[in-house]
């Protein structure tokens, strides 16, 4: 089993930044990729970043430029750094770590970005 805790979730203005970390119990041997989403009431979740165990990164286009997702190989946590928020921003986002075996996620932590 997997386990995903994220924090750094909050309530900031449009323009400012925050950095959300996501902890995983599995090392990098058994994680393939690490990913960020976010999700909406009434909407899908949405894949914003990825980082796979090569270092090989991707984003959504909405989220290009402003966001940065990073690992510390040493801690098994990702980041997402955001900056330049905006209110379609505002989302629980959720950590996602795939395996060879299935995917894990972590409870979600709220952004909420205000005008």
């Amino acid at each position: 089993q997997v386990r995903l805790v994220e924090s750094g979730g909050g309530l900031v203005q449009a323009g400012g930044s925050l950095r959300l970390s996501c902890a995983a119990s599995a090392s990098i041997f058994s994680v393939n990729a690490m990913s960020w989403y976010r999700q909406t009431p009434g909407k899908s979740r949405e894949l914003v970043a990825t980082i796979t165990s090569g270092g090989t990164i991707n984003y959504v286009d909405s989220v290009k430029g402003r966001f940065t997702i990073s690992r510390d190989n040493a801690k098994n946590t990702v980041y997402l750094q955001m900056d330049s928020l905006k209110p379609e921003d505002t989302a629980v986002y959720y950590c996602n770590a795939r395996t060879s075996a299935q995917w894990y996620w972590g409870q979600g932590t709220q952004v909420t970005v205000s005008s």
